[in-house]
């Protein structure tokens, strides 16, 4: 835990005692928007943000010590934790590192690794890949270990045994992994196609193709959208002659005998091993930091929304825009409740334009109303050219007007929860009630919304 607390210091650059002190409260179970506005004497006022980010990196950091624990006690089970390899895996320092130190010793499934093993063909296998100052000729060496009894044939079949469990070894070496990942990360590039004939909303990734660092995060979800609709065909590339050269660089000896057996082992395993591994881990990668960064934008876009100042105590109007099915109208009191419905016809042409214009003047004077909402969406400029005709009629009395969000006003006017708020009502007239209540109310209002509908998000 001592460890753990310093860490989480060092990445805060706070007091390692105020982040004691909020650990203990979290194990205690408070909450933490209770240890942000009750416990400041203990956290040192942090705010909420750092706190959140604490709370996170202690889970990440505690899942990780639970896992260095739990792999060091399995490959102790086999006999072979050594203090190097214990060390390595106390200072891996992410789930990656620690995945990748325990892979030589994790139980796998049956491999081709595993079968030449089986064939006796591992003795081969180490003389070949340690290419010793004496290290024979491969055919050579491979002649020894032909064997019918054992289904080694041939002395191809030595040889291929042995690739495939130098392949292997070279795809568990993790200083390997930790390598091309980076090079991956640096070099690497997402591609996308169409998977489809027909024009479709993912027409800009028919033919797509970015690096990896300088991908957006929408674009990482549309993509991902895409290719589960089946619109897209998503690769992620890596010049594959790059990735050799630092392969060879650290698995081939210059002028040993057996140099071009594993240059060819080496090729195979970057192929067949490696690279699908580091292409999922890629993608999975980039989607992570993709979703990370839609919930950071959704949280930043809708603070905002839902915190803006209520208009409370004040008659309103509510006008929901519309072409085909004209412009939804509802007044509303003081407290929300419903005074009177229509529907106006503004885009009609002059002589309905007048007509709504002076209905609605009619339902100003009669409801004393003194602000007017205009939702955001099809026919809101119209209706809103309208609206400052409409003020100029007004004479005896103040009408201000306001353009409001209408994101998710469809989707609750059609809920369970605006049919039995509003059975009587038509579903446009529950959204225009819900447009006038935004400006009175918003947060009361857009709690009754799904959150995926109230469009803030990327």
């Amino acid at each position: 835990m001592e460890k753990i607390v310093k860490l989480l210091a060092e990445e805060l650059g706070k007091d390692a005692k105020h982040i004691e002190n909020v650990i203990r409260l979290l194990d205690e179970g408070n909450t933490i928007p209770f240890i942000a506005r009750y416990r400041k004497e203990l956290h040192g006022a942090m705010d909420d943000t750092s706190l959140r980010t604490l709370e996170e990196r202690l889970a990440y950091l505690r899942g990780l010590q639970e896992r260095r624990e739990a792999v060091k006690k399995s490959i102790a089970e086999q006999g072979k934790l050594t203090e190097e390899l214990s060390a390595a895996i106390d200072a891996a320092v992410t789930l990656a590192e620690v995945e990748d130190l325990y892979r030589p010793y994790k139980q796998k499934r049956r491999t081709r690794a595993t079968v030449a093993r089986e064939k006796g063909l591992a003795p081969l296998a180490e003389l070949l890949f340690a290419q010793g100052h004496d290290c024979p000729d491969p055919a050579e060496a491979a002649k020894v270990y032909v064997d019918g009894e054992k289904g080694v044939e041939t002395v191809e079949d030595a040889l291929s045994g042995a690739s495939d469990i130098i392949a292997e070894t070279i795809s568990d070496d993790a200083a390997i992994r930790g390598k091309l990942r980076e090079l991956m990360q640096k070099n690497g590039r997402l591609l996308s196609a169409a998977a489809v004939e027909e024009d479709t909303v993912y027409r800009l990734y028919y033919d797509f193709s970015q690096s990896l660092a300088k991908l957006q995060g929408h674009q990482i979800l549309a993509i991902n959208r895409g290719e589960r609709e089946e619109k897209l065909k998503v690769s992620v590339e890596l010049k594959r002659e790059l990735a050799l050269r630092t392969l060879r660089r650290a698995v081939v000896v210059p002028g040993s005998a057996a140099m071009e057996f594993i240059k060819a082992a080496t090729e195979d395993a970057y192929d067949r091993l490696i690279f699908p591994s580091l292409e999922r881990e890629a993608r999975a990668s980039l989607t992570e930091m993709a979703s990370e960064g839609a919930i950071g934008q959704f949280a930043l876009n809708l603070r905002p929304l839902l915190m803006q100042p209520p208009v409370k105590g004040k008659v309103t109007m509510g006008l929901d825009p519309g072409y085909r099915m004209g412009c939804k109208v509802a007044v509303v009191d003081a407290t929300g409740k419903v005074l009177d419905t229509a529907v106006v016809y503004p885009t009609y042409g002059e002589r309905q334009k007048k007509e709504a214009i002076m209905s609605l003047k009619r339902m100003i004077e009669t409801h004393g109303v003194e602000h007017i909402a205009i939702g955001n969406g099809t026919a809101s400029r119209e209706t809103e050219q309208m609206t400052v005709e409409l003020i100029r009629e007004i004479k005896n009395r103040t009408v201000s007007y306001m353009i409001v969000s209408e994101a998710g006003a469809s989707v609750y006017s059609a809920s369970k929860l605006a049919a039995e708020e509003f059975p009587q009502f038509d579903v446009n007239l529950r959204s225009a009630v819900s447009i006038a209540r935004r400006l009175q109310d918003p947060l009361a209002e857009l709690v009754k919304i799904d959150p995926k509908a109230i469009g803030v998000g990327q």
